[in-house]
């Protein structure tokens, strides 16, 4: 490579900030659980009692997540009466998940 592609490369490269919210983004994406949740909430929102059912896990647990994800930005809530619904946060989160299972089957 030569010396101009390497200060291009240089210049364009992420700051340390945007490098640490990359990561604990992968971290957050890098449970298991929270991926299941994710993956459930492609189909639409749930409130905690149907998400803790569809995934065989105690509400408590599912709860914990969804405060997790919920952090992370990754999904979002509403409170209809006492219920709170949660949904991916937006279709960003989708396609992430859409191509991450494409990369994943395909190889």
């Amino acid at each position: 490579m030569n010396d101009n592609n390497t200060k291009k490369i240089k210049v364009n490269f992420p700051g340390e900030e945007d490098i640490t919210a990359l990561s604990d983004f992968f971290k957050v994406m890098g449970d298991g659980t929270r991926l299941k949740i994710l993956i459930a909430l492609i189909n639409g929102e749930f409130c905690v009692s149907e998400l803790a059912d569809i995934l065989n896990m105690s509400q408590s647990a599912v709860s914990h997540q969804l405060k997790a994800l919920r952090n992370a930005k990754l999904i979002r809530s509403r409170r209809d009466g006492r219920m709170i619904y949660y949904a991916l946060d937006d279709d960003h989160i989708k396609d992430i998940l859409d191509e991450s299972m494409i990369h994943v089957l395909d190889c």
